[in-house]
């Protein structure tokens, strides 16, 4: 089963980053976090990568076209013909084709631009600038199950500020540090889809998350399971900081 990639936006909410870069190429640690979704499903041996690009495409091509060295130790032998030696080479077994899906194409159309590289089977998708632990094992089993044409991971997002606990008497009685939303589920990406799919997308200028997304659930094709683990889009700099500081600290429950 192939995993799309969405990566080809402006990302204009963190333009300190992406002034130079497109949004996945932004690092958490020393990799981009385009490189820590990959990993998600490479754990559960999905493999082979499909990214639309857009805005700065060229980036993550160079990243891809050096990948190789830069998971080596090498040595250049100029005095040797320019001779080229690579020890230590482990790299990751992906295989990854980079589409060009056009710099103002909106999310449906960049779908239905790849639809040569998917064939008939179901695929997997989801966008360049979130994160989670979601078990992609489970995901797959529970679409294959429901049988409907897609299936979307919901997930509700924390609260960005921490909680009062009030009592009667109107004193505080404690603190919930960002508790989850008002209880609403939200479209946190990481699809499983059928080919049929990109039927339901007219071209370039069709966002995703609207007319298809709707006219799926319309026809009762489209399922939502439900994701209560850790779930981050890099949305602004306070996003990534956050992602950087799990990272860092050892505790990035996607590692």
């Amino acid at each position: 089963m192939k995993v799309v990639l969405l990566a080809g936006g402006y990302g204009t909410r963190i333009s300190e980053e992406t002034v130079l870069k497109p949004k996945p190429m932004i690092e958490i640690g020393d990799k981009p976090i385009l490189w820590h979704i990959m990993n998600i499903f490479s754990k559960y041996g999905f493999h082979e990568f499909i990214v639309c690009l857009g805005y700065k495409g060229h980036v993550i091509k160079e990243y891809f076209a050096h990948y190789y060295l830069h998971g080596t130790d090498v040595t250049f032998d100029f005095g040797n013909r320019n001779k080229t030696v690579v020890h230590n080479q482990y790299l990751e077994p992906w295989k990854v084709t980079l589409v060009e899906t056009g710099r103002d194409t909106l999310t449906g159309g960049r779908l239905k631009r790849i639809g040569s590289y998917i064939g008939q089977e179901p695929f997997l998708m989801t966008y360049g600038d979130g994160l989670a632990d979601v078990n992609i094992a489970k995901l797959v089993q529970f679409h294959q199950e429901q049988g409907r044409l897609a299936t979307v991971t919901a997930v509700q997002p924390g609260g960005r500020f921490g909680a009062l606990q009030l009592g009667a008497d109107s004193g505080v009685k404690g603190f919930i540090e960002k508790p989850r939303g008002d209880g609403g589920w939200v479209n946190g990406g990481f699809f499983v889809l059928e080919p049929k799919v990109l039927d339901y997308i007219e071209g370039d200028r069709t966002v995703w998350e609207e007319q298809p997304l709707r006219r799926l659930a319309d026809e009762r094709q489209l399922s939502a399971y439900k994701h209560t683990g850790f779930w981050q889009p890099m949305d602004t700099l306070r996003d990534k900081n956050y992602l950087e500081q799990l990272w860092s600290g050892g505790a990035a429950p996607w590692r």
